[in-house]
């Protein structure tokens, strides 16, 4: 497998970063094994979902970004559940927790956003974790492309757990609107859902016009990731992205 392009700045100002989709199911399983994941990824964005949402949640989530190198960006208990960190390299210029309808007897959604630069880009991120049920994910895909809309960057990066296959209308709903990074330019594995048993994607990034997909997938065994980490930090894999994006105008 060729290796995904390292995070660096072009002469014209435009980025290429890499950017990691992951559930971590509340950090329920092995914290160390999925810290050593997220750092061999050595992303500039980790798009979170099922991050700690009750006690203590700030600090579980501050001991995992610092064992991964990186800082809290937003989210959290506070977009119940989805979350970002990002690298030192990322100059921060806002971030809101978007709490979503809640629909009586099903969980709280929520989204995590930011505006981040990377040399001269300018880019608008958002990670999700999308409903069990289909009609509620369908809507929450809506409301995630007003959201990315509302960011008002001309470039846009879009993941998450969607609980939902490319063949879904939810999936399909938003693979419409953006680029769905696997599907342009594959790399690595496809399947994020389970570990011990790869069958199903329902996780994944998506990005806007003008970004240009250098490679995305599941991230195989190599350069300091391991198999027994892959399957012990959580119950998905991870969905790593190599982006260029463009200098802002």
């Amino acid at each position: 497998m060729t290796a995904l392009p390292n995070s660096r700045t072009e002469p014209d100002g435009s980025a290429v970063i890499r950017v990691l989709s992951y559930n971590i199911r509340s950090m329920r399983d092995d914290t160390d094994a999925l810290a050593r994941v997220i750092a061999a990824c050595a992303p500039d964005l980790v798009l979170i979902q099922e991050a700690p949402r009750f006690f203590r949640w700030r600090k579980k989530l501050a001991r995992l970004a610092a064992a991964s190198g990186l800082v809290i960006l937003s989210g959290g208990g506070t977009a119940a559940g989805p979350a970002l960190l990002c690298s030192l390299r990322a100059t921060v210029e806002r971030t809101s927790d978007v709490l979503l309808p809640l629909t009586p007897g099903l969980h709280r959604r929520g989204f995590a956003t930011a505006v981040v630069r990377f040399g001269g880009a300018r880019i608008g991120v958002l990670s999700c974790h999308l409903s069990l049920q289909s009609d509620e994910r369908y809507a929450q895909g809506g409301l995630l492309l007003d959201q990315l809309a509302d960011l008002g960057t001309e470039h846009t990066v879009a993941g998450g757990d969607l609980n939902d296959r490319p063949t879904g209308r939810t999936f399909r709903r938003l693979a419409a609107a953006l680029q769905d990074c696997w599907a342009v330019a594959p790399w690595g594995g496809e399947y994020t859902s389970i570990p011990t048993n790869p069958h199903q994607r329902i996780d994944a990034i998506f990005a806007g016009g003008g970004v240009e997909v250098l490679g995305c997938g599941v991230p195989e065994a190599r350069d300091g990731l391991t198999e027994a980490d892959l399957r012990a930090a959580t119950d998905h894999l991870p969905v790593l992205a190599a982006l260029r994006v463009p200098a802002a105008g």
